[in-house]
């Protein structure tokens, strides 16, 4: 596996904190996950990220605790788009394509004290989790969607696979649970395809009125 890159120094701790440039753009985790999960010859290539062969992705570090409900969020993806009046949204256009050249299809940040101590099998999960939520839209029938000016992917945030209580299936089983809730329970009976990850800390990305896919 490809050496995962790491947050500068200058982020992590309570230094990192309380700098006054918390965030700083990740190229070089956008390159790694692009040749370690994405690119054809990745070697932990993973067939759902296929389209974002064509995504523009902005990749940040952030050196702020973030946390949602009690629990620590340490990663989020989000689409690119800002809402508001003319000028706010020039100043947000002219940070984000001073960062990365352009405005990007998704933002995906990770905080930067996680991503320095975590194992690496716990940030490789940490980022396919990010990457799965950069989605791409279906039509009715559940076929990828592609723009019919650019031929692009239409891309949109993804929720999960699974929507369900876990006090639904300890009562009724895996087989009566909403959406693909036994192909979970299925999938987590099995031995990984790759590694064994504990992840420790929360998606912002996820509870944000997400439906599925």
């Amino acid at each position: 596996m490809l050496t995962r890159p790491r947050p500068p120094e200058r982020l992590l701790g309570q230094e990192g904190a309380l700098t006054a440039y918390p965030v700083e753009p990740a190229h070089e985790l956008e390159a790694w996950m692009r040749a370690t999960f994405i690119n054809e010859d990745a070697p932990l290539l993973n067939e759902e990220h296929l389209h974002l062969r064509d995504a523009r992705l902005g990749v940040l570090w952030c050196a702020l605790p973030n946390e949602r409900q009690g629990n620590a969020v340490v990663g989020m993806c989000e689409e690119a788009t800002f809402i508001g009046n003319r000028w706010a949204k020039a100043r947000w256009a002219q940070q984000i394509g001073g960062w990365f050249g352009e405005i990007p299809d998704f933002l995906l940040t990770f905080d930067a004290g996680y991503a320095d101590q975590c194992s690496d099998a716990a940030f490789c999960a940490l980022v396919e989790h990010e990457l799965l939520h950069a989605g791409q839209k279906k039509d009715k029938w559940g076929a990828p969607r592609f723009s019919k000016t650019t031929g692009r992917p239409v891309f949109g945030i993804r929720g999960h696979d699974v929507e369900e209580f876990v006090g639904i299936v300890e009562r009724y089983g895996a087989r009566n649970g909403a959406g693909r809730t036994r192909a979970l329970v299925e999938a987590a009976g099995r031995a990984p395809i790759i590694c064994e990850a504990d992840i420790a800390g929360a998606c912002g990305t996820c509870g944000r009125g997400l439906t599925g896919p």
